[in-house]
């Protein structure tokens, strides 16, 4: 499965040189936990909830703004990435989320939350729009699955 088919596809992004308790308050409005920052179409950093102190934070985003609280060097990923190989990325990096850009555009947004609802939902036997069934009996895929 690839990233495409469970990224969100409405990023909400942020500028640079915005109000550090304005983006806070975008995140809380929109019930997420992070914002791209992008300077014109460049991503140049990725702003989390923590990055803004959480709820707490008010005195950390008192008269700052975003590029001095957010993480600069946003790692990104590609459409067609795998689950897994994002999954590689977001733990070996230590970060929650991965802006999904098509060449230089960006595309969506995949976070630590959505692989483990697809890991929650496959366990469940659940599978995500667009993916396909395999049409053998279940005891032919199980056998097939111990081969």
């Amino acid at each position: 499965m690839r990233i495409e088919e469970i990224m969100t596809k409405q990023v909400l992004a942020i500028r640079p040189d915005a109000d550090a308790g304005d983006a806070w308050q975008q995140m809380r409005k929109a019930r997420i936990h992070h914002l791209v920052v992008m300077d014109g179409s460049q991503i140049v950093g990725i702003l989390s909830d923590r990055d803004l102190g959480g709820r707490n934070g008010a005195t950390i985003r008192k008269a700052r703004q975003v590029s001095e609280l957010m993480t600069p060097h946003a790692i990104v990923a590609a459409p067609e990435t795998s689950l897994r190989r994002a999954a590689q990325l977001l733990r070996g990096c230590t970060i929650g989320c991965l802006p999904v850009v098509d060449g230089k555009t960006l595309v969506g947004i995949v976070t630590a939350t959505d692989l483990l609802g697809q890991l929650a939902n496959s366990a469940n036997g659940k599978r995500a729009p667009g993916t396909v069934r395999d049409a053998r009996p279940s005891r032919q895929r199980n056998r097939a699955e111990r081969a």
